[in-house]
């Protein structure tokens, strides 16, 4: 992980976002430099260390314009351990809702799953290997020598093997015939092959804890209490080799793992390079007070408070410190301001950046260009078919046009836009094909959309519907 931040600056760090997220090229910087000061506060000598803290962020702008992308982008590239989670959804202690802490839990879990994953890819090969031995033990039983030793016989008649000799020859045979199958194994040329073998039971404990705090929220692991009390249950499957390959390897990697170094490195990741993305803040600021439920808003903020300032939270793998946990809040303030969160909070996210509305320039390259554009997934789910879908350049303009149109005219919704329009759009095709299509190409122009968008943007109340 450190080798990947090594390589990860600054630049590279927004020239990977580009090839996702269309512009807000000021919110990338922010987040780049976040990114990179993580890695350069291990470098500094511990006694330092300690005092460097990150800096937090507050994304500002619109629904829709690349805030969540953003951060979930930075995570995937930096391979830490990230959460998304909604303020709105949090409640302050006392009313029945979820604990601020639970993020973190939530984290912790997340980072656990994340590592276990590596060491499980680490340990794959050997594996294999030891699945693939209990299943020669299965087909082909080894020679079993006897308890007893053999006393000596005398000279043997010619022809004739003396026991001792028997059971040698046996399990000579017996290497042979492993070692044969063991290639047709490796081979998959005994996959078909149907085989029953016992595989451990998944443990069946169901229990619900009724009450504004479960288990989970105060940090205890239930099943693992009940599964260590419990015996190990095995129960007969039978499935073909192949899938029984794949069962025992599973099996054989639990046991090769540590789960105890597992959990180590992920509580040291989670308080190292862990982000947090907190979405919808602005739903806790106190700016829209009478309008809709306002369950103690600032009461969640000051929850939230020691989580970001930094604090001790107890999960089910142990203690976690939240100081160098990087924050990335977000929200769009259409209602409330910035300046409407606690003085407190407001100090605890130093970096606020605002993104900017898209435009239509914005939604042609939303369209065309990142690697997972609206354009280019369409086209492959049509392709599947053998239909060939084509935007023509004057096509993609004019629905980039309608869905800046609409936004100003209804609600701007931003980039989310473009998959409601462009659903409406492709509507008819995709429920043609492959039965009613005319021809194996299909052609997008101006003119097309034109044809089966205009009389929706036009009437406004339609369009609220619809788009």
């Amino acid at each position: 992980m450190s080798d990947i931040m090594r390589d990860l600056t600054p630049i590279k760090i927004v020239n990977e976002l580009d090839k996702y997220i269309i512009g807000q090229n000021e919110a990338k910087r922010a987040v780049a430099i976040a990114l990179r000061n993580r890695w350069r506060r291990q470098q500094v000598e511990e006694s330092l260390r300690e005092e460097i803290l990150p800096n937090n962020i507050i994304l500002i702008g619109p629904t829709g314009v690349g805030k969540t992308e953003i951060s979930r982008r930075l995570a995937k590239l930096a391979g830490a351990p990230f959460i998304k989670v909604e303020a709105s959804k949090f409640t302050e202690v006392g009313y029945v809702g979820r604990d601020v802490e639970s993020m973190i839990r939530d984290l912790t879990d997340y980072a656990v799953a994340m590592v276990k994953a590596e060491k499980t890819k680490e340990v794959q090969e050997k594996a294999q290997d030891l699945a693939d031995e209990r299943i020669l033990d299965i087909l082909i039983p080894p020679v079993r020598r006897p308890q007893q030793p053999i006393q000596p016989q005398p000279a043997a008649q010619s022809g004739f093997q003396t026991p001792q000799e028997t059971a040698v020859t046996e399990e000579l045979q017996n290497k042979k015939t492993r070692e044969w199958m063991k290639k047709q194994l490796k081979n998959g040329e005994l996959d078909k092959r149907i085989i029953e073998f016992d595989a451990q039971a998944p443990p069946a404990i169901g229990m619900q804890v009724f009450g504004p705090m479960g288990l989970d929220d105060m940090g205890i692991n239930i099943q693992e209490i009940m599964g260590n009390l419990m015996p190990k249950k095995r129960k007969k499957r039978k499935t073909t080799i192949a899938e029984a390959r794949k069962i025992m390897a599973q099996e054989e990697a639990q046991k090769l793992i540590d789960m105890e170094a597992v959990q180590r490195e992920a509580i040291k990741r989670v308080e190292n390079s862990g982000i947090v993305f907190i979405d919808e803040i602005d739903k806790v600021a106190g700016g829209g007070k009478g309008q809709g439920p306002d369950v103690s808003r600032e009461g969640v903020q000051r929850d939230l408070l020691p989580i970001v300032e930094g604090t001790n939270v107890n999960t089910k793998y142990g203690v976690v410190k939240t100081d160098h946990i990087l924050f990335i809040a977000s929200g769009a303030f259409h209602v409330s301001k910035p300046s409407d969160l606690i003085p407190e909070l407001q100090g605890r996210f130093p970096i606020r950046v605002e993104l900017n509305s898209l435009t239509e320039d914005d939604f042609v390259q939303i369209l065309t260009t990142p690697q997972n554009a609206l354009l280019k997934q369409y086209s492959a789910l049509l392709e599947t078919e053998g239909v060939k879908l084509e935007f023509k350049e004057d096509g993609i303009r004019e629905i980039a046009r309608i869905a800046t149109e609409v936004n100003e005219a209804v609600e701007n919704i931003g980039a989310r836009r473009l998959h409601t329009i462009l659903t409406t759009l492709l509507d008819e095709i995709l429920f043609d094909v492959p039965d009613k299509i005319p021809s194996k190409k299909v052609v997008i122009t101006a003119k097309f959309v034109k044809d089966k968008l205009d009389k929706i943007v036009k009437d406004r109340d339609l369009s609220k519907f619809i788009l």
